[in-house]
């Protein structure tokens, strides 16, 4: 495994994830949409998950336009969709593709920004759906796609809040304390059974959407943008990284 610092500054080849099918969740915006860009710019043949489509097919036409693989577009809304979707999604993987090499889980929701005394239940419920349980009933009903492929890499995003509890972050961090223990019962669970590794991925403080409705009053052209990070979402993605499992990975160094 490489050290954090390296990781930061993988350079990927150009035919890193050739021939690689990566399913991307929040392919839309954001990271999702500059991990879609990523792979494909390195070979993959990319399945774009999301619950916009128009969003989903600006993706597209950007790849496409780039004379990368043609991608694959998938609307999904992860609030409302059911045991069942995931499965016919594993179903249409296998029938298209024969296998699943690659699963990036982008897509999350913030919730309130409220003190865990007033956090509405409604809210609560929706932010851990979405943050949680869609997130471990894709991977479950995947695993059969997953487990076809030589070298499947899982990867769910995990946060800084979901390391340390921090005040007024409510079920956004209550989820990511989730995921970061979901990646490590999963991983534990594969080591040496086969080809699929699971991991996460800490984005750090990056110009998003997300990250502009939790600081309003921050400056975005301090941070990072979405595609200066993703060295180490390729490197988690592609082969360098097949021995790497269980483990939690920063993106950037603040």
């Amino acid at each position: 495994m490489l050290s954090a610092e390296q990781i930061i500054q993988y350079q990927a080849s150009t035919d890193l994830l050739d021939q690689r099918i990566i399913l991307v969740t929040g392919a839309g915006d954001g990271i999702g949409k500059a991990a879609a860009l990523a792979c494909a710019n390195v070979g993959a043949k990319v399945i774009l998950a999301g619950r916009t489509v128009a969003k989903l097919e600006q993706v597209y036409d950007l790849i496409t336009a780039a004379g990368q693989a043609e991608p694959v577009l998938y609307p999904i809304d992860l609030e409302g969709a059911t045991a069942e979707d995931y499965d016919q999604l594993c179903l249409n993987i296998i029938e298209q593709f024969g296998r699943l090499d690659g699963l990036l889980h982008s897509a999350g929701i913030l919730g309130q920004r409220t003190p865990l005394s007033n956090y509405r239940q409604d809210v609560w419920d929706k932010v851990m759906q979405v943050n949680v349980t869609a997130q471990f009933q894709m991977t479950q009903a995947l695993m059969p796609a997953l487990e076809k492929s030589d070298d499947a890499s899982v990867l769910f995003t995990s946060s800084g809040v979901g390391k340390v509890g921090r005040a007024f972050w409510g079920a956004y961090a209550v989820s990511k304390f989730a995921v970061e223990g979901m990646m490590q019962v999963w991983a534990a669970e594969l080591e040496g059974l086969g080809s699929v590794r699971v991991n996460a991925i800490n984005p750090g403080a990056t110009a998003t959407t997300m990250r502009a409705q939790a600081f309003p009053a921050e400056n975005p052209t301090e941070l990072k943008t979405p595609e200066e990070i993703m060295p180490a979402y390729l490197y988690l993605l592609g082969g360098d990284s097949r021995t790497v499992n269980g483990q939690s990975i920063k993106a950037q160094s603040r």
